[in-house]
């Protein structure tokens, strides 16, 4: 047993804080009719936490699994996950959600994901009570908590708890994070983002990257600058205050965007496949102590590819998308590097409580067979490799993989390999590589190093009331008014110092769009549910699915570690037993109805969050208006009319929504009138006017019509001058969903990451002339 510093973690009770916030102190002064009559003292403001509070700092990656960073027996270099479990404890049995938006705003508050609204992600809530996409006030957030009491707080990166409509600069704010207890917040409110052009905030604040990709701009270092900044700014103005940081980079999602010299450090490290390497990762597994000896190593499903069954012409491709992600991974472990020596050159590491979660869910299959454009799956536009491999040669080869020219993501067989020694990833809620993943703890004043990972088993939002332990707060009851719902979570404090301490709870659900399970007492039943994250397309049946036809497997994980041997069969009473258990989580939880997270994106996608309006008037200036609040140029019938004063031979977008990797544009070269429709890169109609526009004042117009009215069908554009037709095309294929999930509609500029090519180099490539106004409806 590893001993602790000689002090116990868990801090002494804080006056009570049940009510947030505290009530004002009161003058000590009695004023009277005059100075001479009055007396004065200085009010006596309690400090509200003990002298030796903890700094706080949570970093979370993304999308990433157990099997990947060399600390747990992976092949992407971790010195900075070294360091932190070399000097701290860790834990091997942590668990998340299986998904982004869930597993924040558990974490971030202690509560259940739809027990809080937040069993879907954001871009994709509804209307059952479960799924709504939005923290309630009942269940404040730790920053919120921690801020009333003294702290200085701060967010960085990936927020992805607003709810999509409340994206635009124009707010409303109380759901972005300086309205949820974050007096500052730098990066991005989405799901993900361009790495090297992503569309940014500052607390409420639209901002531009301070760099170009060609500058050398990447948004991890990006982030990591920041976060140092504000440390630096903390320690002058705010140094007798702790603070509590959460840095949650947009690594390792999509797009795996990075610098060619990191995914070269990876060349020919992963040319046998991942069927191999996954070999590989669990013995080194089992010989660094993070598995037990008696683990099994679970079976590739089915419907996922084997290695040998890849075409060979179509591995140098495979093989190349997984050296970037390995790039992009250990790049982002030396960012998360470069804060903790800050927090030490500052003097703040001896008494900061570091926590390093690696992954907000398992790797993830949403790159299915390997692609240059990730949304198209969420398109359900079916390709093949060959078309991805074609097009990535068009712009320079396997080179150009990992830069701002292509959104790419790995084959989903390399997101199982990162899962070793699990048979799940990301979106399965059911078996533990969408759900464990693990965490580092480093707190030097009070927690002893021990190399021993620590296998009491957790979950996410047992995060909370173990912070509140730390600090030695009660929860609160009202917050701002809003009574509380009480903690799901429980502490794990003891087991810093103790790792044979009771910790969390012996109850946990898991549920993400149908695929669900129910953790008691060292037992887990599951039922995968109607998809598989890395199948293309809607799953056969799925239209009449109901969960009752699902299969329940049961294991008894304190003997079986992986999920190898299941018991459904041998024991059925037992999985009856906790089948029951899981239907009164999923009541008590608003959970039902069971897969409720599917009726936007599978039932009724015509429901996705979209703004209200048929017919929209902007200024020549408006930018960065988030796609999910923009009208729907691209798979909606519209017409869209410019009034504007051309310049001869004139040049500049006169408007553009989305990005490189897909979007639409129109604008002016030497004169010409130009449209492009880039569907995700590997179909791209460009149709150009016969003759210069004429300068002087016009009115331009795009008319956009279904050929068939079907969800990708077929689009008619039309290119009107002064009334009159000056060119026609037909886009054969629709993004029927979205472009991107993070850019946006510019008008007069293309900020972000340039839809067409034929500008890139002239990004953002602004309009000569000028803009009065812009005119959309649809028709």
């Amino acid at each position: 047993m590893a001993e602790g510093k000689g002090t116990d973690v868990v801090a002494p009770k804080l006056p009570d804080g049940g009510v947030l916030p505290f009530a004002p102190v009161p003058s000590a002064s009695i004023a009277g009719r005059t100075l001479q009559e009055s007396t004065y003292a200085q009010r006596a403001v309690p400090r509200r936490l003990h002298d030796d509070a903890p700094n706080i700092v949570i970093v979370l990656i993304d999308d990433a699994g157990p099997g990947l960073p060399t600390t747990f027996g992976g092949e992407v270099h971790t010195d900075t996950m070294d360091r932190i479990c070399a000097d701290g404890v860790s834990y091997n049995r942590f668990h998340t959600t299986a998904m982004c938006s869930p597993t924040r705003a558990a974490l971030l508050t202690g509560r259940n994901h739809h027990e809080i609204g937040n069993g879907q992600i954001a871009e994709l809530a509804n209307d059952w009570d479960g799924y709504a996409g939005k923290i309630p006030r009942s269940s404040a957030t730790v920053a919120e908590v921690l801020k009333q009491y003294g702290y200085a707080t701060s967010a960085f990166g990936k927020w992805h708890n607003t709810p999509a409509e409340e994206t635009t600069a124009a707010g409303p704010f109380e759901n972005w994070p300086t309205g949820l207890g974050f007096e500052y917040f730098y990066g991005f409110l989405a799901g993900e983002a361009s790495q090297y052009e992503p569309h940014l905030v500052r607390n409420t604040t639209v901002v531009i990257p301070s760099r170009t990709p060609e500058e050398g701009y990447h948004l991890s270092e990006d982030l990591a600058d920041d976060a140092i900044s504000w440390l630096r700014r903390h320690k002058a103005f705010n140094a007798d205050k702790p603070f509590f940081m959460y840095w949650a980079s947009g690594c390792l999602h999509g797009p795996h965007h990075i610098m060619k010299e990191w995914a070269d450090t990876y060349a020919g490290k992963f040319d046998d496949g991942w069927d191999a390497y996954r070999e590989r990762v669990f013995e080194r597994a089992k010989e660094k102590g993070w598995i037990p000896p008696d683990c099994q190593l679970t079976e590739r499903d089915d419907a996922l590819a084997s290695w040998d069954s890849i075409p060979e012409d179509e591995k140098p491709f495979q093989r190349r998308l997984m050296e970037v992600a390995a790039g992009y991974a250990e790049h982002v472990d030396v960012q998360v590097g470069r804060i903790a020596d800050e927090l030490d050159r500052l003097g703040y590491g001896e008494n900061t409580l570091f926590l390093y979660i690696w992954g907000d869910n398992g790797s993830s299959g949403e790159g299915q067979n390997g692609t240059i454009a990730e949304l198209l799956a969420q398109n359900g536009i079916p390709t093949s490799v060959r078309q991805h491999i074609d097009a990535l040669d068009e712009l320079g080869g396997l080179d150009v993989l990992g830069s701002p020219l292509v959104d790419n993501q790995y084959h989903a067989a390399w997101a199982w390999a990162g899962s070793t020694p699990y048979k799940g990833m990301k979106l399965l809620a059911s078996h533990l590589g969408g759900t464990r993943n693990p965490m580092a703890v480093k707190w030097p004043a009070k927690v002893a190093a021990d190399s021993t990972p620590r296998d009491v088993f957790l979950h996410c939002n047992d995060i909370v009331p173990t912070i509140y332990d730390i600090v030695g707060i009660t929860a609160p009851r009202v917050v701002n008014g809003e009574p509380q719902i009480p903690l799901a979570g429980a502490s794990f404090a003891a087991t810093l110092t103790d790792r044979d301490a009771a910790g969390g709870k012996k109850t946990q659900y898991f549920e993400i769009m149908g695929s669900r399970a129910i953790y008691h007492d060292g037992w887990l039943a599951s039922a995968r549910g109607p998809r598989l994250p890395w199948v293309p397309g809607q799953p056969e049946g799925i239209a009449t699915w109901t969960p009752d036809a699902d299969a329940w497997e049961l294991y008894h994980l304190d003997e079986d570690w992986s999920q190898a041997e299941d018991l459904a069969q041998q024991q059925p009473e037992k999985l009856t037993q906790m089948r029951e258990m899981f239907a009164i989580e999923a009541a008590r939880n608003s959970v039902l109805p069971i897969g409720g997270g599917l009726w936007v994106p599978v039932y009724h996608p015509e429901l996705r969050i979209a703004p209200p309006y048929r017919e929209w008037v902007f200024s020549g200036d408006m930018v960065r208006m988030p796609e999910f609040c923009a009208p729907a140029l691209g798979n909606k019938n519209n017409v869209l009319t410019i009034d504007a004063h051309l310049p001869a031979d004139a040049n500049g977008v006169l408007y553009a929504l989305g990005a490189a990797a897909g979007g639409l544009t129109c604008y002016l070269d030497d004169g010409y009138l130009c449209y492009e429709y880039n569907l995700f890169i590997l179909q791209r109609t460009k149709i150009r006017s016969r003759a210069k526009i004429p300068p002087g004042h016009t009115t331009i117009s795009v008319q956009t019509r279904y050929a068939e009215q079907r969800p990708a069908g077929p689009l008619d554009i039309t290119l009107f001058v002064g009334g009159e037709t000056v060119a026609t095309g037909q886009v054969p294929v629709s993004a029927p969903l979205l472009f991107t999930a993070n850019d946006c509609l510019d008008i007069g500029t293309c900020l972000g990451s340039p839809v067409s090519l034929d500008y890139r180099e002239r990004a953002p490539f602004p309009f000569e002339g000028r803009i009065d106004r812009v005119h959309v409806v649809y028709t």
